[in-house]
């Protein structure tokens, strides 16, 4: 199965998966009350810094930004046409600290760990006789293959960007969605191959 989970034993392998997604899922309520780039500039430096501890394999998960330049600069300059440059350098600086948080998780957790910190959410559903692990496997799917579909993205812009020297085209919708399907049967072929959600184990 594609996976971006980058083998290691630092501190953030060693927390556990509950941990790091309760303190991305409260650090995200908390930035949204935010409205100061110098809060958003500190956090970044923050998550960058947690990157930087995993050394030059975790520095290098940095080029997932590069699959969001073009949705990012889009932002801002509609917030500069609009007059509220301010609020749109808010809103980008948001999305970046935020994506990089979630997508270091994902690299530092094992989606069965993952699976099972996700999974007590929905035993509630097991009251109407549905079982709480497989949307708990989507959950926890989504969670790591978001920023995975990014660095996807940016490799197929920077593909176009080489042979025709324009950065970002609608052209670039056809083969991202056929790198995305192609990635889903991919993904089903092995979770069939382990038995479904309930083959997922330690």
């Amino acid at each position: 199965m594609i996976s971006i989970y980058l083998q290691g034993d630092s501190w953030a392998h060693r927390l556990p998966a509950g941990v790091k997604l309760l303190t991305v899922a409260i650090a995200s309520i908390v930035l949204f009350q935010m409205v100061s780039v110098w809060v958003y500039l500190a956090c970044l430096a923050a998550v960058v810094l947690c990157y930087a501890s995993l050394g030059r394999e975790g520095l290098a998960q940095l080029k997932l930004l590069r699959g969001l330049g073009f949705v990012l600069v889009i932002l801002l300059a509609l917030h500069w046409i609009s007059g509220t440059l301010y609020d749109g350098f808010v809103i980008v600086l948001r999305l970046v600290v935020m994506i990089l948080a979630a997508n270091f998780v994902s690299i530092t957790t094992r989606l069965d760990d993952m699976l099972e910190a996700v999974q007590p959410l929905f035993r509630p559903l097991a009251v109407f006789g549905m079982s709480s692990r497989k949307p708990a496997l989507g959950v926890a799917l989504v969670l790591r293959f978001a920023p995975h579909m990014l660095l996807v993205y940016g490799l197929l812009r920077e593909a176009w960007q080489a042979r025709t020297g324009s950065r970002n085209s609608w052209r670039l919708l056809a083969p991202f969605a056929i790198q995305s399907l192609r990635m889903s049967d991919n993904v089903a072929e092995a979770l069939k191959a382990r038995g479904g959600s309930e083959g997922l184990s330690r």
